[in-house]
């Protein structure tokens, strides 16, 4: 492996491309490395471990452009690849809308995100032995009959940005994860659940009994459930659950999909579509953030927005291309793989939370559902159309009276998202977040 670091590979592969006679590029230069493991009736059932330093480059001729990587970093591959990149930009049509980043919103400082954790990466035999406490937690409650597995990881990153007007910047970044699977019950009458803690810092995990023990209590109070008859009734979602909401609001505002009018949102810009209470945020630039970025995919300097204040729709999602189509200013959330133009996409997401405790939430709803799974592949962001298989907890004056599953919850994400009201339990654990909410009313198709 060569001895040079992902950003002075980025940087010769960028001169490379501008020798050649590029109007303009950026390359992108990543370096990884992982380890992970699973275990299960605490005997070792997969290895893996990896290393790997890859870079793409983007070259433009004019309105031309074309995207090309790789993962050999002698000078002659990386010259051979500029070349490569450069013949096909020659070939490819005309697109008005893509180009670099405005140089004046390109990140000149690295702000301290703490990303990067300093604790030495995890031996496979502690991370075996975090899945063995984690699952003997779980499979030691007494009513826990079997296990799907324990699973530990750990991944290291490298990111280095260059372009040929001005940015060189790189960050580095860490993740931790451990989670497990276990069942109850017997033959046609089992029931599964899982916990997971995935973090920036291995102090930041949670430990293996509380991943254990709050899997097994999950799968516990799933057994028995019934089937309720076809109604309309208010749907309270956990916030795990609750996230596919918010992803599909993501979805439905990245600017992609509005500048191709695929969006059951592209007129909603300003107006309304949330109740006054809700206020949802993107702030990549969150500490120790699952999804946080000193930078985005084409070198914009990260910057937290306001998407929805008091309800209203305030932006869009956007990287360049798509602002430029829509004559916007990019919100430099754009998403850059390797051999691919970049795309819009989300950092921490968030639905800040509300006033009413989780619990008085419940209380309030005197019938209802309230969901701790869903599955199935019902949501059109076309349409807004929302039909997802579910399980959870019928709710009956106030409390949750028994599990239920085999259901269908439908309904229309613009009225969801009008009907929809946050609880105070937020918590920063994922890339989505959101604490419970819940619609006002529901279509539950059942027996």
């Amino acid at each position: 492996m060569s001895a040079k670091t992902p950003l002075e590979h980025a940087i010769e592969t960028l001169n490379y491309a501008k020798k050649l006679g590029a109007t303009s590029a950026d390359a992108i230069s990543i370096s990884s490395a992982d380890v992970s493991t699973s275990v299960r009736h605490g005997l070792p059932e997969d290895i893996e471990r990896s290393e790997s330093s890859a870079i793409g480059l983007r070259i433009f001729i004019g309105q031309q452009s074309a995207c090309v990587s790789g993962s050999d970093f002698a000078p002659e591959s990386l010259k051979n690849m500029a070349e490569r990149a450069f013949h096909m930009a020659k070939l490819a049509p005309e697109d008005i809308y893509a180009g670099l980043a405005p140089v004046e919103r390109l990140a000149r400082d690295i702000p301290a995100l703490d990303l990067h954790d300093t604790t030495p990466a995890p031996t496979m035999q502690q991370l075996q032995e975090w899945c063995k406490e984690t699952e003997e937690a779980a499979t030691s409650v007494q009513g826990i009959t079997n296990s799907e597995g324990a699973s530990a990881g750990y991944s290291a990153h490298q990111v280095a940005l260059v372009t040929s007007h001005g940015l060189a910047q790189e960050y580095r970044s860490t993740s931790w994860q451990l989670s497990v699977s276990v069942l109850a019950g017997q033959d046609t009458q089992m029931e599964r659940d899982y916990d997971y803690s995935s973090t920036r810092h291995a102090e930041d995990l949670r430990s293996p009994a509380s991943i254990g023990a709050t899997a097994a209590a999950r799968t516990l109070r799933r057994l028995n459930p019934r089937k309720v008859s076809t109604c309309h009734v208010p749907v309270v979602f956990e916030p795990r659950i609750a996230r596919a909401l918010l992803s599909s609001l993501a979805g439905a505002i990245s600017g992609a999909a509005i500048a191709n009018g695929t969006s059951f949102l592209k007129h909603s810009l300003g107006q309304q579509i949330f109740a006054p209470s809700i206020r949802i945020t993107d702030n990549p630039l969150r500490v120790r953030g699952l999804a946080s970025r000193p930078f985005d995919g084409e070198g914009v300097a990260a910057t937290p927005i306001t998407v929805v204040e008091k309800g209203v729709l305030n932006s869009w999602i956007m990287d360049v291309r798509s602002a430029n189509k829509l004559g916007l200013q990019t919100t430099g959330h754009a998403m850059r793989g390797l051999a691919s133009a970049p795309t819009p996409s989300t950092s921490n997401f968030t639905l800040e939370a509300g006033t009413m405790s989780a619990q008085d939430m419940i209380k309030s709803t005197h019938t209802g559902l309230y969901v701790t799974e869903m599955f199935g592949m019902g949501i059109n962001l076309i349409t807004g159309d929302f039909s997802q298989g579910a399980a959870g907890y019928w709710i009956e004056n106030g409390e949750l009276a028994y599990p239920v599953s085999e259901i269908t919850i439908a309904g229309h994400l613009k009225d969801m998202f009008l009907e929809l009201e946050a609880a105070n339990d937020l918590e920063y654990i994922a890339r989505v977040n959101t604490p419970t909410v819940r619609v006002a009313n529901m279509t539950i198709a059942g027996a």
